[in-house]
């Protein structure tokens, strides 16, 4: 049985809720770094069946899904609550009952009036008096953190441009990404860095397969080559990537992980968009149609690149609705 992590007592303010996957962790955390609130707790859920299976919708006994240390919190709810995916939208649904203002961000599948604010990517089509949409997902990469990664990554200075970023997904509902794919990818950039020369700079996520992980470590020899395949080769440089970077290639399948890369200055070359169906193709559709983002091809030219930077428009709007 899973098992929800009880926070440390940092705030009464503020809670953020997820389920402890990154990509809900990291837009929590983004928002509420954006209002200010850094020294919130933050509570990883671990629900219990039937809850687990029926969330966000509230069965009966539903306070004692994440446990007794959550249902004894509860008799104290912060002022704000944030939650991010559907695990998490129970637990600010049942906060917003004993009085905390409640924001779930993603579409939890249910009425949206359950919560103050529902925040949505606008691909995925939700609408509503209290629905903030926005283009991708909410992340921390502003110029400041951009500063900060450039400070904490000063030896990518030294490396030999153009600097190209490699960010490697993995499989999704939507996508396949296996070896026959990246080494198609790698086929791309092979013959462009040859042309080019600069340096490569990559590095693998939780889902990209053993086997291209593998593949890409056999790069190593490969000149001017910075590859990151494991917490073996040290801290992930991943903030360093996106700071130093001239260019990035992304493989399509996180939205997380595209909408990061495009919070940059830099062209953002998207490998196989194609391929990619569902939601995310909508992303992906609305991000070419903007030009901020190009499909992959041998040349990787440069091009004009306004940063994606919807986080804070965001964070505006909960402060003006919510008067924070």
């Amino acid at each position: 049985m899973e098992r929800t992590t009880l926070p440390s007592p940092d705030s009464r303010h503020l809670w953020t809720l997820t389920d402890g996957h990154a990509g809900n962790v990291r837009q929590a955390r983004s928002l509420a770094r954006g209002l200010g609130m850094e020294g919130a707790r933050e509570w990883v859920l671990g629900p219990r069946a039937p809850w687990r299976w029926a969330a966000p919708r509230r069965l009966p006994g539903a306070e004692h899904a994440f446990g007794d240390g959550f249902a004894a919190a509860l008799r104290a709810a912060p002022e704000l609550a944030i939650g991010c995916g559907r695990q998490a939208a129970l637990a600010t649904r049942l906060l917003r009952e004993r009085g905390a203002r409640s924001i779930q961000i993603l579409d939890p599948r249910t009425d949206p009036a359950h919560w103050d604010l529902v925040i949505a990517p606008e691909h995925d089509g939700l609408r509503g008096a209290n629905v903030i949409t926005l283009t991708g997902s909410l992340n921390p990469v502003d110029d400041a953190w951009l500063a900060e990664a450039r400070t904490r990554f000063a030896a990518f200075a030294d490396l030999p441009a153009p600097r190209t970023a490699l960010l490697l997904g993995g499989p999704s509902a939507h996508y396949v990404f296996d070896r026959a794919a990246f080494d198609r990818l790698w086929g791309h950039l092979e013959r462009t860095l040859a042309r080019d020369g600069g340096s490569l700079l990559a590095t693998v996520s939780r889902r990209t397969p053993a086997d291209v992980v593998q593949a890409l470590r056999s790069r190593r020899d490969s000149p001017h080559a910075l590859l990151w395949c494991s917490e073996d080769d040290g801290p992930n440089p991943y903030p360093g990537l996106l700071a130093w970077a001239d260019r990035i290639v992304c493989t399509p399948d996180s939205v997380n992980m595209l909408s990061e890369a495009c919070a940059t200055s830099v062209p953002v070359h998207v490998f196989e968009p194609q391929r990619i169906g569902g939601r995310p193709h909508r992303f992906l559709e609305a991000l070419l149609r903007h030009g901020r983002i190009r499909a992959m091809d041998g040349a990787l030219a440069p091009f004009d690149a306004q940063p994606l930077r919807e986080t804070a428009r965001v964070v505006a709007e909960v402060q003006d609705r919510l008067g924070l």
